[in-house]
């Protein structure tokens, strides 16, 4: 092979690493850039006629992990879940909120084997959201809320109901 034949395909191979490096940089640092400023601020309706059913607070699940925290709270009426104002978790990819059925959840606690209900997509990292409870879900089965990352299978933040 040719020394020029070598580095032209070093130049393709070098281009290659480094485009797949810039595509997977972006997609960790995208939500750090883009979203962490987003705040949500969605109500209730009418919370005074709605059934409550629980209520729970976020925690730092693990105190030595700073990228992985939660805080704030969580209201569960018959049919809608509430994250309050003051819910707050650090940027990441593809986060969800689930019920689980266990009380007290922790990062070595395996939530994707549990029968957990996923509610959907977190729409911010801070602020008020709405989560709808699917019709037929027992509220009294389920234990703690979290903030799961589905990309990585990481515990962000649990919050245990008080019934």
């Amino acid at each position: 092979m040719s020394a020029l034949a070598r580095g032209a395909l070093l130049f393709l191979v070098s281009g290659a690493l480094g485009l797949a490096g810039g595509f997977a940089l972006g997609i960790f640092a995208y939500p750090y850039l883009f979203l962490a400023d987003i705040v949500a601020e969605e109500k209730v309706e009418n919370p005074a006629a709605r059934k409550l059913l629980a209520r729970g607070e976020f925690i730092h699940a693990n105190p030595s992990d700073p990228i992985h925290y939660g805080k704030g709270k969580v209201t569960v009426y018959d049919g809608v879940l509430h994250l309050e104002p003051d819910f707050e978790v650090g940027p990441g990819p593809k986060f969800h909120v689930y019920l689980v059925p266990e009380l007290n959840v922790l990062p070595s606690t395996n939530v994707a084997r549990t029968m957990f209900v996923d509610l959907g997509r977190l729409k911010a990292f801070k602020g008020s959201q709405n989560y709808p409870v699917p019709a037929g879900v027992e509220l009294a089965r389920f234990g703690s809320v979290v903030i799961w990352c589905e990309q990585f299978g990481v515990l962000i933040s649990p919050a245990a109901l008080k019934h």
